[in-house]
C-alpha cells in the first residue's frame, strides 16, 4: 500500500510533535528527577502543563501534576500554576480553532478526532467541555473544536475553568500531603 502525500506529511508532523513532547518532558521533569531538584520544579511544571494542554502535544499532565504534588512545592502555588497554564493553553486552542481552517487542523490532528469532538459539542454543549476538563480526556481537542464551531467563548472559558478547577481539587485531595 502506497502512502499519500498528505499521510506522509501527517506522519512527519506527528513525529516532530512526539519528539517535541519527549524533549520538553526530558528537559523539565526528567531533569528534576535526575538531579533531585525542587528549586526549579514550579517552572518545569508550568512548561509541561502549558505544553500538555496545547492540542497538538499530548503529554500526561495529570501525572506530572501528581508527581510535583507529592514533592516539596507549595500546594497552592502548584494548583494556581496548573490552572493558569491550562487556561492559557486551552484559550490558545480555542483561538486556533476559531481562526484557522479545517484543512490545517485536519493535517495536525486528523479529521476523525475533530469530527468526534464536534459531534459531542453539538449534541451535549457545555457539559462536554466541563466533563472533558474534569477527566483526563483530550480537553484541548474539545477546546479546538469549540473554537472551530464558534461556540460562545464565554461559555467555553467558564466551563473549561470550572472543569479544570474541579479536576485539580480532586487530584490535590487524593494525592496531596
Amino acid at each position: 500500500m502506497r502512502l499519500k502525500k498528505a499521510d506522509i506529511v501527517r506522519l512527519v508532523i506527528s513525529g516532530l510533535l512526539v519528539i517535541t513532547a519527549i524533549t520538553i518532558a526530558s528537559l523539565t521533569i526528567g531533569r528534576d528527577i535526575y538531579y533531585g531538584s525542587s528549586n526549579e520544579g514550579l517552572l518545569s511544571f508550568a512548561i509541561v502543563n502549558f505544553s500538555g494542554y496545547l492540542f497538538f502535544l499530548f503529554m500526561p499532565v495529570e501525572l506530572a501534576f501528581i508527581y510535583y504534588l507529592i514533592g516539596d512545592l507549595n500546594i497552592w502555588s502548584l494548583n494556581a500554576v496548573a490552572l493558569g497554564t491550562a487556561m492559557v493553553s486551552q484559550t490558545i486552542d480555542y483561538l486556533i480553532g476559531y481562526m484557522f481552517s479545517t484543512k490545517i487542523i485536519d493535517h495536525l490532528i486528523g479529521r476523525h478526532r475533530y469530527e468526534k469532538a464536534e459531534q459531542k459539542i453539538r449534541k451535549y454543549g457545555n457539559i462536554v467541555i466541563f466533563l472533558f476538563n474534569v477527566t483526563p480526556l483530550s480537553s484541548p481537542v474539545i477546546s479546538l473544536a469549540a473554537g472551530m464551531l464558534k461556540h460562545r467563548v464565554k461559555d467555553a472559558i467558564i466551563f473549561t475553568f470550572f472543569g479544570l478547577l474541579l479536576k485539580y481539587i480532586i487530584l490535590t485531595l487524593i494525592f496531596g500531603r
